[in-house]
């Protein structure tokens, strides 16, 4: 009976006693590698995932880096399989639906953190540029959104037609967009600038209001509005 405890790995004592911290008070305190630590103990049950936790920060520098990781790039990190690649993949898109759900129901001009909140989670850490369109009724609430198009790394190609089409469709009063800069910087192109106009005239034909153009790179974000650049 002793030698069978005593080949019992060291790690699953240690796994019981992060999870019983946990339970007893959430994550305040913790440090980095330990909140991955244990995250990784749901997704792989028989190895010590304390050395795969530092190796992900060391590789993408935080648990957002870690989130905002593609696929195939976590698979690259010594113990990390396609599982559990999916299951950190899954954590990320679990939080955009919760930030999502923040949005409903609530005026978001009133409101603008949460659609920068919102906007930080689905877009930064993207390689390629995404357009987003927020649908807003006329109590500025939202009624849905959509990715209009995944570009290149350098370009995402809005046609605003079809962002009139896609207003018209929710009986939308007013549109919010927003897109990555893959590079991290902020500072709006000049091709940014003229597809905010265009957009902008579009919408104006049809009688709907764009109501701003963000911006997000890294964790941060550009509002056209907040920085009064004209969008309407």
């Amino acid at each position: 009976m002793d030698k069978l405890k005593q080949s019992k790995p060291s790690y699953i004592g240690h796994r019981q006693r992060i999870k019983t911290k946990y339970g007893k008070s959430g994550l305040n305190g913790w440090l980095d590698y330990e909140v991955l630590e244990l995250v990784l103990s749901y997704a792989i049950p028989r190895k010590d995932t304390k050395s795969i936790a530092r190796e992900l920060l060391l590789r993408f520098k935080s648990i957002n880096g870690v989130l905002d990781a593609d696929n195939r790039d976590l698979q690259s990190i010594n113990g990390i399989s396609k599982h559990t690649a999916l299951f950190l993949n899954l954590l990320k898109d679990v939080s955009v639906l919760y930030m999502e759900e923040r949005m409903f129901g609530r005026d978001l001009l009133s409101s603008p953190q949460v659609v920068y909140d919102y906007l930080k989670v689905s877009l930064k850490g993207l390689m390629d540029e995404g357009f987003m369109m927020l649908f807003l009724d006329n109590r500025n609430q939202l009624i849905a959104m959509e990715t209009l198009k995944n570009g290149t790394v350098n370009q995402a190609i809005v046609f605003p037609r079809k962002i009139v089409e896609r207003a018209l469709y929710y009986n939308a009063v007013g549109v919010l967009v927003a897109h990555n800069h893959p590079s991290g910087s902020l500072e709006p192109s000049q091709e940014d600038q003229e597809v905010t106009k265009d957009i902008r005239e579009a919408l104006k034909t049809v009688d709907i209001t764009l109501l701003d153009h963000i911006i997000i790179g890294g964790n941060e974000f550009f509002s056209f509005k907040e920085n009064q650049i004209e969008i309407e």
